[in-house]
């Protein structure tokens, strides 16, 4: 199924987001096209920015970090992320639905 920023394939949740570092506060924003925008508080600077984005979305998604990948977009703020097997669909995220 694919909704834009979303695709699953089997248990794999795939997101397509558009990270804004250094932000007041970390939280999901609005869909961007074809983006979710993401705000972090960490600097995009020696992958800090990166590595806050994985813990935070392990937190939201009731994951282990390990279970969260960036798989594109790894030194840009247009990113791919890859979380396996999430263990919620937080409502944070706007029109996430579950595989069918």
């Amino acid at each position: 199924m694919t909704e834009g920023y979303y695709r699953w394939e089997d248990e794999h949740l795939y997101l397509r987001l558009r990270v804004q570092p250094r932000a007041s506060r970390d939280g999901v924003g609005d869909v961007l096209g074809d983006r979710l925008k993401i705000q972090l508080t960490a600097p995009p600077v020696d992958g800090k920015a990166n590595e806050h984005l994985i813990r935070f979305m392990a937190r939201s998604f009731g994951v282990k970090r390990s279970a969260v990948r960036i798989t594109a977009g790894e030194t840009g703020r247009d990113k791919t992320l890859r979380i396996s097997a999430p263990g919620r669909l937080p409502a944070a995220f706007p029109t996430l639905a579950p595989p069918r």
